[in-house]
Order: C-alpha cells, then structure tokens, then sequence
C-alpha cells in the first residue's frame, strides 16, 4: 500500500466518522450500540493507518524501504501512549 492510497483511507474513515457522529446529534440521543462499534472500528483502523504513514516516511527519511513496513495489529496500535 503506497503513501497515496493510505491518504485515501484515511480520508474515507474520517468521512465515514463524521457522518456517523452527525446522525448521532441529529438524533439528540446516545448513539446505539451498533453505531458506538463501529465508531471505535473507525478509530482504530484511523490510527492504524496513521502509524502505517508516519512509519513509511521515517523508513523514508532513513533511506529504508517504505515498503517493507506493514500494518501493525490494532492491539499493538492501540497500547501507544500519546
């Protein structure tokens, strides 16, 4: 997956968000469980791809293989501290 691509997921998860939260205050109520799933299924796979990114360009930057890097697991992901 190339930096171009990874973009472009990022920008559909984040569109996919933003029109799950505004049906949510649409609605003025809690959001179902269904919909508070799929929220935190948008946000891990959001901070999925940010780390695939930001460890493509650093492999990058180092003169490595921005290819060799590859989507590490959402638990992992998750475990940052920020």
């Amino acid at each position: 997956m190339d930096d171009k691509t990874i973009l472009s997921r990022i920008s559909e998860l984040v569109d996919e968000e933003h029109r799950l939260r505004a049906s949510a205050q649409e609605h003025e109520v809690g959001t179902d469980d269904e919909a508070k799933t799929r929220l935190r299924e948008l946000e891990e796979s959001l901070d999925q791809c940010w780390d695939l990114l930001r460890r493509r360009r650093a492999a990058r930057q180092a003169h490595g293989d921005p290819d060799a890097q590859g989507e590490r697991p959402i638990p992992e992901v998750e475990r940052y501290l920020q």
